[in-house]
C-alpha cells in the first residue's frame, strides 16, 4: 500500500511559540518582495512602450497606487501580526510544552540561516541562529558555571558547513554503523565540543563570533585546557581559518596559544564553482529591462553563500564591495597558520585523479584543487605537507561526515600530533 503522506499538524509538534512570530515576519517580507518584482517586471514593460514610470522599477499613476496600496496594507499587517504574537508569545509558552529538540527542526532551521541567515539576523528575527558552542546536546551558556562532566584538558572542536548544524555530525556509514567524529576522538582524550551558528552570515562575522567563544571556552573551562583541535566540514574551515585571523589582531588571546592541530574536511579554500554560477546567473538576468526586476531573487541568497565564491575570510574582502557584483577574485591572500598542525582531507566523487575532477567535479560541491588549497596564484596556494593531505575517492562532500574513512584518518593524525 502506498505511504500516507504527513499529516500537517505532525510538524506542528516541532514548532515553538517564537517560532510562529518569525514565520509570520518571513511571510510579510516575502509578500513585499514579491510585490516589488511584480511591479519591476510591469514597469519594464510600461518603459518599453515608452510609458515613464515614479522611480526605476517603480510604476506611477493608477498603477503606482495600488502598488502603493499593498505595500502599505502589508506593512501595516504585518506590523499587527508581531505586535499580537509578541504578546501572546508568553501566553502560548505556558499552554504549549516546549517542544525538545528535535533534529528535524533543526535541519530545516539549520537550511533557512544559510539561504537567508543575515536577512534573519538584520530584522531580529527570531528564526536567526545565535553562535553557540554545544556540549552533550546542550548550549554552553557563559553567564553561568557551564556543566561540563567528564570534561578533559583537550577540547575536539567540530564546525559544521553551510546550511547545516551540529546534530549532522551524529551520522551512519553505508551499512547503517554509527558515526560521529567526535565520539571517535574522545576515545584519545578529547572532550567534543559542536558549534551551532548562522551560516548565513558573512564568513569574517562568524569569524569574529568564534573567536569570542573560545575565548570564553577557555575562561569558564572546569579544568585547565592544555590542547584545542578543529575539525572542519566545508565553510567550518574558512571560519575556523577566519576566527585565527580575527584572534591574531587581538591583544593576547588565550585560545590561539593552546590551538594545535586544524583538520579541514572539504573546504572550499578557494571557493565553489556553484555560487560562481549563481553570480552569473545574476548578471545574466540583470542584462535586459525585462529580466532585471527578477535579479532580485538570485540576490536574496545570504553573505555566506556569496563568501564561497572565492572563499571571503575577513572584513576587507566584502566590506565597501557590492557581494553581488561579477569581479575577478581580490581577497587579501591569507595562508595557513604558522605554528599550527594543519591537514586536509578532500574528497571526489571520481574513482580516480584527473583534471576534471581536481579542477570541476571533486566531492559534487567543492573541487578538490580548491579543498586542497592549490591555486593558480602561488601567493594564495596553501602549503599543506604531503604527509597531512589525503584525497578519497567515491565520496562526495556530505560523506566526509559519515565516512569510517575519514574517522580512520582523524586517529592517524592525531595521534601523532598528540
Amino acid at each position: 500500500m502506498p505511504k500516507k503522506p504527513p499529516s500537517p499538524l505532525k510538524a506542528l509538534q516541532h514548532l515553538r511559540p517564537s517560532d510562529l512570530r518569525g514565520v509570520a515576519q518571513l511571510a510579510t517580507q516575502a509578500t513585499r518582495g514579491v510585490t516589488r518584482i511584480a511591479e519591476g517586471v510591469h514597469q519594464s514593460v510600461w518603459s518599453s512602450m515608452g510609458v515613464s514610470g515614479s522611480a526605476p522599477e517603480k510604476t506611477g499613476g493608477v498603477t503606482g497606487f495600488v502598488y502603493r496600496t499593498v505595500h502599505g496594507v502589508t506593512e501595516l499587517v504585518g506590523k499587527g501580526l508581531q505586535a499580537g504574537l509578541t504578546k501572546l508569545e508568553p501566553l502560548l509558552a505556558t499552554v504549549m510544552d516546549a517542544p525538545p529538540e528535535t533534529p528535524q527542526r533543526e535541519a530545516v532551521l539549520a537550511a533557512l540561516n544559510g539561504v537567508m541567515g543575515d536577512r534573519l539576523a538584520e530584522s531580529y528575527n527570531p528564526l536567526a541562529t545565535p553562535m553557540t558552542l554545544r556540549y552533550q546536546g546542550r548550549a554552553l551558556l557563559w553567564g553561568s558555571a557551564p556543566q561540563l562532566p567528564g570534561a578533559t584538558n583537550k577540547v575536539a572542536l567540530l564546525i559544521h558547513g553551510l546550511c547545516m548544524n551540529d546534530l549532522q555530525w551524529h551520522s551512519q556509514a553505508d551499512d547503517g554503523t554509527p558515526v560521529d567524529h567526535g565520539a571517535t576522538l574522545a576515545a584519545l582524550g578529547y572532550t567534543p565540543v559542536y558549534v551551532r551558528y548562522n551560516t548565513g552570515l558573512h564568513t569574517s562575522e562568524n569569524g569574529h563570533l568564534l573567536a569570542q567563544q573560545l575565548e570564553q571556552m577557555v575562561a569558564h573551562w572546569p579544568v585547565p585546557l592544555q590542547e584545542i583541535t578543529v575539525v572542519a566540514h566545508s565553510m567550518g574551515g574558512l571560519i575556523t581559518r577566519s576566527a585565527v585571523h580575527s584572534a591574531s589582531q587581538a591583544p593576547a588571546p588565550r585560545w590561539l596559544s593552546l590551538l594545535k592541530s586544524i583538520v579541514f574536511l572539504g573546504t572550499p579554500h578557494h571557493g565553489a564553482p556553484l555560487e560562481r554560477a549563481g553570480n552569473w546567473v545574476d548578471t545574466v538576468l540583470g542584462s535586459t529591462p525585462f529580466t532585471k526586476p527578477l535579479s532580485r531573487l538570485g540576490k536574496l541568497r545570504s553573505a555566506g553563500i556569496t563568501d564561497l565564491r572565492y572563499g571571503h575570510m575577513v572584513d576587507a574582502d566584502w566590506q565597501g564591495h557590492d557581494r553581488f557584483r561579477r569581479k575577478p577574485d581580490s581577497r587579501k591572500p591569507l595562508p595557513l597558520p604558522e605554528g599550527i598542525a594543519c591537514f586536509t582531507v578532500a574528497a571526489t566523487v571520481a574513482g580516480e585523479r584527473s583534471a576534471l575532477a581536481e579542477r570541476l567535479i571533486g566531492d559534487g560541491l567543492v573541487p578538490l584543487d580548491s579543498a586542497l588549497g592549490k591555486h593558480d596564484d602561488p601567493k594564495r596556494t596553501l602549503v599543506f605537507a604531503k604527509s597531512s593531505q589525503c584525497v578519497m575517492y567515491r565520496l562526495n562532500h556530505m560523506e566526509l561526515l559519515s565516512s569510517p574513512k575519514v574517522s580512520q584518518k582523524l586517529v592517524e593524525w592525531l595521534r601523532v600530533c598528540a
